[in-house]
């Protein structure tokens, strides 16, 4: 018996001292290959100083309105991402791609990502960085919480809001982070800071982004390096642990009833008439009833709706503000 026991302390050793292993290769290589890509990621937009920090906005086109890009959680490289979709604005407007802070070319700020810090990080941001209000904000999946949060705080700011399948207040509020989801988001932060989403390019970037032709060869590489270099970082793994208590705050306040917002809705065949769907537009429906000009549009694609539907974004976009096609 005391054999067998010894034999086996032996092979769980030998065990956690491969796996230690492992994980000290990934790390090495994580770090080896950050350095051979930093020579990739250069300076693309205009960095805002915050203490120290810096945070890119990424300015484009002319025009008397100013279209505000805000990318959903996880979208690492903003700037490389949305450009299908930016690029089709900026040929008669004038756009800009807010990278927060721990995403794109921005710095991780390490700090609480509390809803206040966020919004007014993305105010100085575009002042300092040439945009005067109003805006006309584009945020897609969480930063619709964002956006919302700026109406309501900032009314005289927002000429209009597309929402790009976004997360509404009272959903982020009503969702019940259990510790499992907790211990993974943890869990993610530290695999990727430790280099584990090499292994995983297709989770750690939208293999979307690479198979279609919006961005040149060079830029894909720059796509993939920012990628792998910022990928669930602290900024990132706080948005998600906040979320619920940034909503909170949100509903705390009048609905932004003066604010236009187009609602875009994202399905596909296969969860065109899931519960998840329904709701979401049963959601959206009911939050554009409180408005006095909005409506909810369904469109074909995935949640990246901005990879999928490009021309029918810009497309109704226009027509809810202006009320006319631009295509």
């Amino acid at each position: 018996m005391k054999k067998t026991f010894n034999l086996l302390k032996k092979i769980i050793l030998v065990c956690i001292a491969i796996v230690a292993v492992m994980i000290v290769a990934v790390f090495i290589y994580h770090q080896y290959r950050l350095n051979c890509e930093s020579s990739l990621i250069q300076k693309k937009g205009t960095l805002i100083d915050f203490n120290g920090k810096k945070m890119n906005v990424y300015n484009e086109g002319k025009g008397k309105d100013t279209f505000v890009f805000m990318s959903g959680s996880g979208v690492a490289a903003p700037v490389y991402e949305m450009k299908g979709l930016y690029k089709k604005f900026s040929r008669s407007h004038k756009i800009a791609v807010v990278e927060r802070a721990g995403y794109g070319y921005s710095d991780v700020f390490h700090d609480n990502r509390n809803i206040d810090t966020i919004l007014e990080q993305t105010r100085q941001a575009l002042i300092k960085s040439g945009n005067k209000p109003p805006y006309i904000l584009l945020p897609h999946s969480i930063s619709g919480l964002e956006a919302i949060y700026w109406a309501q705080k900032y009314p005289q700011e927002i000429k209009s809001i597309i929402a790009l399948d976004i997360g509404l207040p009272n959903e982020y509020a009503k969702y019940k982070l259990g510790i499992g989801e907790s211990l993974s988001i943890r869990g993610m932060n530290l695999f990727a800071k430790l280099g584990f989403q090499r292994l995983f390019p297709t989770i750690t970037y939208d293999p979307e982004v690479i198979k279609q032709s919006f961005l040149s060869d060079k830029e894909k590489e720059i796509f993939k390096a920012i990628s792998y270099k910022q990928a669930f970082n602290d900024d990132m793994k706080q948005e998600l642990l906040q979320n619920k208590d940034n909503a909170r705050k949100s509903l705390k306040l009048p609905i932004p009833k003066d604010t236009p917002i187009l609602f875009l809705s994202a399905y596909t065949d296969q969860n065109e008439h899931s519960k998840g769907t329904i709701e979401k537009n049963m959601d959206y429906t009911a939050f554009a009833k409180k408005l006095n000009k909005a409506e909810v549009k369904k469109v074909k694609g995935k949640h990246s709706l901005y990879l999928y539907a490009p021309d029918e974004i810009y497309d109704l976009a226009n027509n809810f503000i202006y009320g006319k096609s631009e295509l």
